[in-house]
């Protein structure tokens, strides 16, 4: 028997299932998200020692697909896949950085920065599209009737789609809310040749007509609340146990907006767990951006009402979503993975950014969001200075070097640039440059005695 993997509804009283290669993302009979299932029993054939074995021995190797962070595991990701209809640029293995310095600063012991944005788009959703993108290839090569790929996005979910279908010769179609995305983030899906739609809303609104397109036509949709791309982007947790030799570390902090990511995260670790794997499961924290903040709401009050909000302009772009598609599974997640939701403000998730920026890192502002809330737990005794912690970083802190700049000359508004770090203007004179750097060096060597 082969190993497989199906469709199924989220809601237990349903659990409809249906073909992986479907053309689905709701339940038909009660409207529910779904969720891609494994045959776990044929998964647990093989032991858990054999499997750490196979994963060691494939990822970063030259035989394609399986040198791929995500296809070194494709029997746990899509197993039914050919390898012909893989769409793969080698994403995955990214580089877990170990932050001593800032967690020496902040009083942490064992902190580590999981760098996502290390990919070929520069986020971590290069981890779910490769998945995503090689289903519809696959399914167009059995005659499927798929004309395009088409997704809502604040940036980096178009350029990963965008990148993935013209690698694959896919036409890729990309809603994004005018004048709220980089200049770096607009550039990569034009570059690529997506269609690009900018709209007159924000990204609540393109959410909500691309699943209206996506309804009505063939097009493919390419949005977290389609379930292939969770299974390539669970592989981020699995990859991080396997990077510790196979060891769990006790907290992860991962940003969330729409929060796929944050399902996507503790379902890698259930499945480890399941098949003998690991013996135990981190503590799994969201952080969000104070002016959207949905999940954070609602963690306030037990999780027993939920309401959208209306999502206020932030730095962290990307997370600028007041009404999440997998609120569900993300609330799940954190009561399996006794969780916690805190929220950053835009001067604590600049700071952050920047603080850590001066520690050798180069962070996006979602990034920031996530040092910002583990700042917070670390100062109310909720993490504990000896934990091994990881803070997911998922972008590359270089798709905002223009808001990186407007830091750095405090031109933020709003934001004071406490680590700014603005260019010297000098005239060309040996002895100014001189008394300068010996004032600015003196200042620095004041400041690190203090800390």
């Amino acid at each position: 028997m082969k190993h497989r993997c199906w469709f199924q509804c989220i809601d237990p009283e349903c659990g409809e299932t249906y073909d992986i290669f479907e053309v689905i993302y709701r339940c038909r009979k009660c409207d529910e998200l779904l969720e891609v299932r494994h045959d776990e029993s044929r998964l647990a054939k093989t032991g858990p020692e054999s499997w750490k074995a196979l994963f060691d021995d494939r990822i970063r190797s030259n035989k394609w697909p399986y040198g791929s962070g995500v296809w070194c595991r494709k029997e746990m990701v899509l197993p039914q896949l050919s390898d012909e209809s893989t769409v793969s640029m080698y994403e995955g293995g990214s580089n877990l950085f170990w932050a001593e310095r800032f967690g020496r600063e902040i009083g942490l012991e064992d902190l580590w920065v999981k760098q996502c944005g290390n990919s070929h788009t520069g986020s971590f959703k290069d981890l779910g599209m490769t998945v995503l993108v090689s289903a519809v290839k696959e399914m167009r090569s059995r005659g499927q009737d798929i004309p395009a790929v088409a997704c809502a996005s604040t940036g980096d979910t178009s350029a990963a789609l965008a990148a993935y279908c013209a690698a694959a010769d896919i036409p890729s179609v990309v809603l994004l809310p005018r004048n709220k995305v980089s200049l770096a983030q607009l550039v990569q899906p034009i570059s690529n040749g997506a269609i690009v739609l900018s709209l007159d809303t924000d990204f609540d609104g393109c959410m909500s007509t691309v699943q209206e397109l996506t309804k009505r036509e063939n097009i493919y949709l390419a949005n977290s609340m389609n379930s292939l791309r969770i299974e390539g982007q669970k592989t981020v947790g699995m990859e991080i146990v396997q990077q510790f030799d196979w060891q769990v570390p006790d907290t992860i902090v991962i940003p969330g907006g729409n929060l796929g990511n944050v399902s996507a995260l503790g379902k890698g670790f259930l499945l480890m767990e399941h098949l003998g794997m690991i013996d135990r499961r981190p503590r799994i924290v969201v952080a969000q951006a104070e002016h959207a903040n949905p999940l954070y709401l609602a963690y306030q009050r037990g999780f027993e009402r939920y309401e959208a909000v209306n999502a206020k302009p932030t730095l962290a772009s990307a997370i600028q979503i007041g009404n999440p598609v997998s609120y569900k599974k993300a609330v799940r997640t954190l009561k399996e993975f006794d969780g916690i939701v805190e929220q950053a403000s835009e001067q604590e998730l600049a700071d952050a950014s920047a603080r850590a920026d001066r520690t050798g890192m180069f962070n996006c502002p979602h990034t920031g969001v996530a040092l910002a809330v583990l700042l917070k737990l670390i100062d109310r005794g909720e993490i504990k200075k000896d934990e091994r912690v990881v803070v997911i970083s998922t972008a590359h802190g270089l798709k905002f070097a223009d808001q990186k700049a407007r830091y750095h000359q405090r031109e933020i508004e709003g934001v004071t640039g406490t680590f700014a770090n603005a260019p010297i203007e000098l005239p060309n004179d040996v002895d100014q440059v001189r008394d300068t750097l010996r004032r600015v060096i003196d200042e620095s060597h004041e400041t690190a005695a203090r800390r």
